[in-house]
């Protein structure tokens, strides 16, 4: 048996119209799925052109949480003290950056040149943490 990739990530979400209005609007994702499942929303994005690695915006409840675990990860989330991490590449660090101060994204870190390239920091609404960066080629 080999695995061979990662198709699916998840974060927690509040409100997923809100969500998809950042992930979508903002930071120009696109819409992969979009199904009312009955018992839970099934709504991921992804990169344009990279359809086959979806983001999951799950809103915090059943089937995967009683409604007491639901309750507790949405204060954390909403503290921020339970956000998900998400890693996204950009060929200019820089550009993207000014591109989403333009659309009033939350930024937590100026772009900064570091060993591996420059990346910077951003938050949805919701908490999660969001590092986007250009990085340098690999040296063998």
């Amino acid at each position: 048996m080999t695995m061979n990739a990662i198709s699916r990530s998840q974060i927690y979400v509040l409100d997923q119209d809100e969500a998809l209005d950042f992930y979508v609007n903002k930071l120009g994702m696109e819409v992969n799925t979009d199904q009312d499942l009955g018992f839970m929303r099934w709504l991921t994005v992804n990169l344009p052109g990279d359809p086959e690695r979806e983001i999951l915006l799950e809103k915090p409840g059943p089937p995967a949480l009683d409604p007491a675990t639901a309750g507790q990860v949405r204060e954390l989330l909403t503290k921020g003290a339970l956000g998900g991490y998400l890693f996204i590449t950009t060929d200019d660090a820089r550009k993207t950056h000014e591109d989403l101060v333009a659309k009033g994204v939350e930024i937590t870190d100026e772009p900064t040149e570091r060993p591996y390239g420059i990346d910077f920091g951003i938050r949805d609404p919701f908490g999660n943490r969001i590092r986007i960066g250009q990085m340098f080629p690999r040296t063998t």
